[in-house]
């Protein structure tokens, strides 16, 4: 294959990628289509700066694993990645070399090769989430005299309801939600893929105040700003963040958590666990593909493993009713204290 040939292979099948096998035929998010552009992205710049020539001078021979582990090494070196933003980069550029050699089998034995680089294993952190009266605190700030704090509060409240990302949740529309009995939302996921959620009394009756408060607008989103909008991802952070730090007053312990919109999530994942729902359950309500996603909860609660301890300890029947002669008498701790 001639470097011409090189040259126009690449942004053929680079668009053709993200058209149609990524939002066409996968129906792969907004987000997700970003988190593959900024990987694809970056490796390219660094491909093209470590071989000295342009990025519309490479071509789809110059696409190695060489060029991929070293790329890999350089996220966490110079740039300071951490193991996991490193294997998000590597599993989007698995997933460009996977359409790669299914439309250029000429090069498909290189592309072949990057796919067999490994995954780093990295260290699975405890999720954050918020206890039930921390939330409750947060969900008493917003001022429900305002329209802006009637919106407010639906939001948070709708996030904490239904465990929706964030983008889920900024994609509502009203026809998505039914309030017959039960009241229930759909809710538009990862991959085109689509569920229901139940909805609290208080979480419907914060909607239809919501959608009293502002105008109708055919199509519209249900959250919007100011100017009548969407409300963006960054927009919802800072409503959230600030009604946090008002809450900080009546619950101190928020000043040592960074609260994001996913945390709401996380925190509606805990309370379910907490309330004995299964866990297969949960997983079909917050739209996890896989029940390993939602498992990562039941390590992360610390008090369910407190009570399922104590539980266990009460039936062993080990519980010894003699007196423990290891222990200080009192004359012995006497004996000790005029020693010091």
């Amino acid at each position: 294959m001639s470097a011409r040939a090189h040259v126009a292979g690449l942004p053929a099948l680079t668009t053709s990628f993200f058209r149609d096998q990524l939002q066409r035929i996968r129906g792969a998010s907004a987000h997700t289509v970003r988190a593959y552009a900024l990987a694809l992205r970056l490796y390219l710049g660094f491909l093209a700066d470590s071989r000295r020539r342009s990025v519309a001078m490479l071509g789809l021979g110059d696409l190695d694993a060489k060029g991929v582990a070293a790329f890999l090494t350089d996220l966490e070196t110079a740039r300071g990645n951490s193991v996991s933003t490193r294997n998000c980069r590597l599993a989007a550029l698995r997933g460009f070399f996977e359409y790669l050699v299914r439309h250029d089998p000429t090069n498909s034995e290189q592309y072949h090769q990057v796919l067999a680089l490994p995954m780093k294993r990295a260290p699975v952190r405890p999720a954050v989430y918020l206890e039930p009266e921390w939330m409750k605190s947060i969900l008493e700030q917003p001022d429900q005299k305002t329209p802006q704090g009637v919106r407010d509060h639906a939001l948070l409240l709708f996030l904490y309801n239904t465990g929706a990302r964030i983008a889920e949740a900024l994609s509502l529309r009203e026809e998505d939600v039914t309030t017959v009995r039960p009241p229930t939302v759909r809710i538009r996921g990862k991959g085109a893929r689509e569920r229901l959620c139940p909805l609290w009394p208080e979480t419907v009756a914060a909607l239809r105040r919501l959608s009293e408060s502002q105008p109708m607008i055919q199509g519209a989103t249900f959250f919007r700003n100011a100017r009548g909008a969407r409300l963006s991802r960054d927009g919802a952070a800072y409503i959230l963040q600030k009604y946090v730090n008002r809450a900080r007053v009546s619950a101190p312990a928020l000043a040592k958590i960074r609260v994001t919109p996913h945390v709401l999530r996380h925190s509606c994942a805990v309370a379910l666990l907490q309330s004995g729902v299964d866990v297969t359950v949960i997983r079909d309500y917050l739209g996890h593909a896989s029940i390993a996603t939602t498992n990562r909860y039941l390590s992360t609660n610390m008090e369910m493993k407190r009570q399922v301890l104590e539980g266990f300890w009460r039936r062993s029947g080990l519980r010894s009713t003699k007196p423990d002669s290891r222990r200080p008498t009192a004359d012995l701790i006497q004996f000790l204290q005029s020693l010091t």
